[in-house]
C-alpha cells in the first residue's frame, strides 16, 4: 500500500482558532480524507506551537505558568478541530518530551557538520510574529505584516550558516519544480535565493520558556527553527526506523504562504544539514478575507468558525471555504455568499436531490428498491465524476474534486425533471420505468456522498446511511478507474428523508 503523508502549520496557542486557521487544517483533512478513500496509507499531522514569547505572555497575563495555560488551549484547540470534522491521525505538542528529544537531536547533528557557530546577533525582532527582519525588508520600520514597530535587538546567539546552502537549494527547485507550489511561491522563494542568504540565529539568550540548546543550556532554541522540526518528531524522529521510515519525507506541508520563506528555504537547509530528506512538497495556500480585508484581531473582524458551524453545521462552512477559497490563491468569506452558496448549492441543489429521491422511494415503493442498475447516461457521469476527482485532488484543486461530484448532482435533478416521476407513479405500465429512475437517482446520490465525504463528512454519512451502504463510509474506497461502488441493496427499506441543509431564511 502506498503512504501518503500530509501535514499543517502547527498553530501559536496565544489566540483561539480564527477562520483562516481553520481554513488550512479543513483542506489538509479534506486532502487526507480523499487519500484515504483512495486507498493510501494515510498519516495526517497537526499540532500546537507553544514555546513562543507571545505565548508566554498570554499565559502570564492569566496569571498561569506557560505550561499549564499551553495544556488548557490545547484542550481548546482539540475542541475546535473535533467540531470542524478534522480527522488528524496525530497531534503534537512542541512542549512534549517525544519533540524536546527529537530538536535537541537534530541540532546536534548540525552543529557535528559545522554548520552552527557563535556570534553577536544585531537586528530588528518582530514580537507578533517571532521573526527576525533584515532591515531591508521593513516598511517604514515596522514589521511587513503585522505593520508594528520592530525591536531591535543585540544578544550573543548560536547561528546556522544558512548562506552555505543557498546553492545546492536552487539546484533542488529547479531540478524539482513541484517541491514549490504554486508557482508564483516558487518563483518568490528563488527570487530571495538568488539575492544571497544570510546566516541566521538559531537560539536565543533571553528567557527560559523554549527548549535548551543541547551545546549550551543557558540558551534556549529559537521558536522557528524548534516548530519546524515537529514535522519529523511526528513521526518517530530521532529514531528513523518504524514510523519514521514508513511515512517520512512528508508528501505536503500544507502552510500560508506567509511563512514559505521558513518552509522553503530555512526547513530543507536543516536538512540538508542534518543529511535528512527533504520533503516532497511545499504548498503555500493564500489567505481567507472577510469582505475584501485580511482578517486581523486589530481590524476586529475575526470570524470564529465555531460560530458558523454551530448555527448551520460544520459542513456548510466546510463546503464555502473549499469552494469559494482555491488553494492557490487568497478568498473572500461574506455572508451573503455564504447564504447564497448554502441556499442554491447544498440546499436547493445537493440537499432537495436527496429528500426527494428518497421521499418518491417511500411513496411509491414503500421505502425499497427494486433495481439499482444507473440508466440515461447516468453511469458515465459518474464514471466520469471519479476519474476528474481523483485527477483534481492529485493536483491539490479542491474546488474541481467538488465540481466533479456537482455534475452528477446536476445531471440527477435534470434526470428528475425530464421523467418526471409523479407522472410515472401514475400509469402501471411504467412501473418498471419508474423503477430504473429512483434506482438510478440512488446510484447517482451513492456517489455524490462518496466523493463528497471528504468535503462534507456528516452530510455524506448521513445520505450513505439512509441508502443502508455497508460498511460505513468512513471504510469505503474508490472503485477501480471505469466501475462503480457495489450499489444500495434491493428490498431493504431505505431510511427516513430527513432535510440535509435546512434553507436559512434571511
Amino acid at each position: 500500500m502506498s503512504k501518503f503523508y500530509i501535514t499543517t502549520a502547527i498553530d501559536y496557542v496565544n489566540n483561539v482558532p480564527h477562520l483562516g486557521t481553520a481554513y488550512e487544517k479543513i483542506a489538509a483533512d479534506a486532502i487526507a480524507r480523499f487519500k484515504r478513500l483512495q486507498g493510501f496509507d494515510t498519516r495526517f499531522l497537526m499540532g500546537n506551537d507553544e514555546h513562543s514569547t507571545n505565548v508566554e505572555k498570554a499565559a502570564r497575563e492569566q496569571g498561569l505558568d506557560p505550561i499549564a495555560y499551553c495544556d488548557k488551549m490545547a484542550e481548546i484547540f482539540r475542541g475546535v478541530w473535533k467540531r470542524l470534522d478534522i480527522s488528524y491521525d496525530d497531534f503534537i505538542r512542541t512542549t512534549e518530551p517525544r519533540h524536546i528529544r527529537g530538536v535537541q537531536a537534530l541540532f546536534e547533528r548540525i552543529a557535528a557538520k559545522g554548520d552552527i557557530y557563535k556570534g553577536k546577533y544585531e537586528g530588528y525582532y518582530c514580537v507578533s510574529c517571532e521573526r527576525f527582519y533584515p532591515e531591508k525588508d521593513l516598511i517604514d520600520g515596522k514589521c511587513p505584516d503585522h505593520k508594528t514597530p520592530a525591536k531591535f535587538l543585540s544578544e550573543d546567539n548560536y547561528f546556522f550558516k544558512l548562506s552555505k546552502y543557498g546553492p545546492p537549494l536552487l539546484e533542488h527547485i529547479r531540478a524539482n519544480p513541484g517541491f514549490i507550489v504554486p508557482e508564483i511561491r516558487r518563483n518568490e522563494i528563488v527570487n530571495v535565493i538568488e539575492g544571497g542568504l544570510e546566516d541566521i540565529s538559531v537560539s536565543r539568550s533571553t528567557g527560559t520558556w523554549g527548549i535548551p540548546l543541547p551545546i549550551d543550556a543557558s540558551q534556549t532554541v529559537y521558536v522557528w527553527f524548534d516548530a519546524l522540526i515537529n514535522y519529523i518528531t511526528g513521526v518517530g524522529y530521532p529514531e528513523t526506523n518504524g514510523t519514521f521510515q514508513r511515512y517520512w519525507p512528508a508528501d505536503v506541508h500544507v502552510i500560508g504562504k506567509d511563512i514559505t520563506r521558513f518552509h522553503c528555504i530555512i526547513w530543507p537547509a536543516m536538512l540538508m544539514s542534518a543529511g535528512v530528506p527533504l520533503p516532497r512538497k511545499v504548498l503555500g495556500h493564500g489567505w481567507v478575507h472577510f469582505q475584501g480585508e485580511k482578517l486581523s484581531k486589530s481590524l476586529g473582524n475575526i470570524v470564529s468558525p465555531l460560530e458558523i458551524a454551530d448555527r448551520w453545521g460544520a459542513d456548510s462552512l466546510r463546503y464555502y471555504v473549499l469552494k469559494e477559497v482555491p488553494l492557490w490563491r487568497d478568498g473572500d468569506f461574506t455572508w451573503d455568499l455564504f447564504i447564497q452558496r448554502y441556499n442554491s448549492d447544498l440546499a436547493n441543489d445537493w440537499g432537495n436531490l436527496f429528500t426527494r429521491t428518497v421521499s418518491m422511494i417511500h411513496r411509491y415503493r414503500e421505502g425499497k428498491l427494486a433495481t439499482v442498475e444507473p440508466g440515461d447516461g447516468v453511469g458515465d457521469v459518474i464514471r466520469d465524476a471519479l476519474r476528474e476527482s481523483r485527477a483534481a485532488v492529485d493536483r491539490y484543486e479542491l474546488e474541481g474534486a467538488i465540481e466533479a461530484a456537482w455534475t452528477i448532482i446536476r445531471r440527477a435533478n435534470r434526470l428528475v425533471e425530464e421523467r418526471a416521476p409523479w407522472n410515472l407513479a401514475k400509469d402501471p405500465t411504467k412501473a418498471e420505468d419508474l423503477d430504473r429512475l429512483l434506482g438510478t437517482l440512488a446510484v447517482a446520490l451513492q456517489h455524490t456522498a462518496l466523493l463528497l465525504f471528504p468535503i462534507m463528512p456528516s452530510k455524506a454519512a448521513q445520505v450513505w446511511d439512509t441508502l443502508r451502504l455497508e460498511p460505513g463510509i468512513d471504510q469505503a474506497r474508490f472503485p477501480v478507474d471505469g466501475a462503480l461502488l457495489r450499489p444500495p441493496p434491493t428490498g431493504t427499506p431505505l431510511g427516513e428523508s430527513k432535510p440535509l441543509f435546512p434553507r436559512i431564511e434571511r
